[in-house]
């Protein structure tokens, strides 16, 4: 199997999609599965014979997304000489247009897959009036997969109710060796300068669209006997870092991307992960928290409610309800107990989300469409 992949986004960017596509090679590489990656060119980009990297440039409206420009015939001539069974189409965006543009012309099987809630994004930006023409958009660009690949039962419900065909779900894991219990409090709070006994950890893009403002919400309103012993730590770039870490709380600390031990530790020390985005098609970060064996309080919406048992390894609350949000929080810092019960519960959890099992998936998936992609042209030969 052959297999090229086309996408906007790519180590070393801090997204969802990028990290994902990055276990995504490395498996591939560890089964001996031949591959091109195409994808943007910036600074600290992996220097790979199988990966071949476009220009590309901060987009204006949101600096951390990129804008990738493809030479066309170099693609064109890389895709003629590596010969792929199938291509697999992970953005919407330019890099994406480029592979299905030569899909097509090529007559090569395609899958996509859907990773962003956009429509929901577009209210967070002033842009509601372009849902409609969104969602054709997305129509037309998906309507060529063989099948459309999505992280959630929600999400493809939610495909299913715009016209989307072929749906299939492709999971995220997590790596519970790299994402543990750990026991480094004090150190953790050494580094940071924290004195204060719990720590409430938020981790992700600094956005709009990750209701970021119901989190200072809370953050402000926490009645005084929890509030008092409470430090909050951001994790995470973007947008609104400079305006968020302007009006920060005392009680709370800014660290910007972090990786590696750093961000282990800081998981499986924090106390819960507060997580109130309302946007996610699934939430990978919420998963990391639960291999670190730390409970999660998050907005019972998207991908991100089908991760969280609710009351065994976390708490759900009604989207941007900061109030529902704070009692969450509060009734769990009140039950350590309780607390432990759902830190165990959810390692228990993550454990079973294992990678492997879920990109072997995938690659079967990928061989159903070849197979079909050759039975039907055996047919038209006959």
């Amino acid at each position: 199997m052959k297999i090229a992949i086309f996408s906007d986004t790519f180590t070393p960017q801090v997204n969802g999609v990028s990290l994902t596509l990055e276990r995504l090679i490395n498996h591939l590489e560890n089964e001996k599965v031949h591959y091109r990656l195409f994808a943007p060119l910036l600074k600290g980009s992996i220097n790979s014979n199988c990966i071949r990297l476009v220009p590309s440039i901060p987009f204006f409206l949101y600096p951390e997304c990129r804008l990738s420009f493809p030479c066309a015939p170099g693609i064109k001539k890389e895709l003629e000489a590596f010969n792929p069974d199938i291509i697999h189409i992970a953005t919407p965006f330019t890099i994406g247009l480029s592979g299905l543009y030569y899909a097509k012309k090529l007559s090569i099987p395609i899958v996509g897959s859907y990773h962003t809630n956009f429509d929901r994004y577009l209210k967070y930006y002033n842009l509601p009036y372009l849902s409609k023409w969104m969602w054709k958009y997305m129509k037309w660009f998906y309507q060529p997969s063989k099948k459309t690949f999505v992280p959630s039962y929600q999400t493809r419900t939610e495909l299913l109710h715009y016209g989307f065909h072929n749906i299939s779900i492709w999971s995220r894991g997590v790596d519970c060796t790299k994402f543990h219990p750990s026991n480094n409090k004090v150190n953790i709070k050494t580094l940071y300068g924290i004195e204060r006994p719990f720590l409430l950890t938020y981790v992700g893009r600094l956005a709009p669209e990750k209701d970021l403002d119901i989190l200072i919400e809370a953050a402000r309103n926490l009645p005084p006997p929890y509030k008092n012993k409470v430090h909050w730590i951001i994790v995470g770039q973007g947008p609104l870092f400079k305006e968020l870490t302007r009006e920060k709380l005392p009680n709370m600390t800014f660290t910007g991307y972090l990786h590696g031990s750093e961000l282990t530790d800081i998981y499986a020390n924090s106390t819960l992960l507060v997580f109130p985005s309302t946007t996610e098609t699934f939430g990978n970060v919420v998963l990391e928290a639960l291999a670190c064996g730390t409970p999660v309080v998050a907005s019972k919406s998207g991908g991100v409610q089908e991760i969280i048992v609710d009351g065994k390894t976390g708490l759900l609350c009604e989207p941007r309800n900061s109030s529902q949000m704070i009692d969450a929080i509060c009734n769990l810092l009140s039950n350590p107990l309780r607390l432990a019960t759902m830190g165990k519960e959810a390692r228990e959890y993550a454990l079973a989300q294992s990678w492997e099992s879920i990109f072997n998936k995938l690659l079967n998936e990928y061989k159903e469409v070849i197979d079909q992609s050759f039975s039907s042209n055996s047919k038209q030969d006959t």
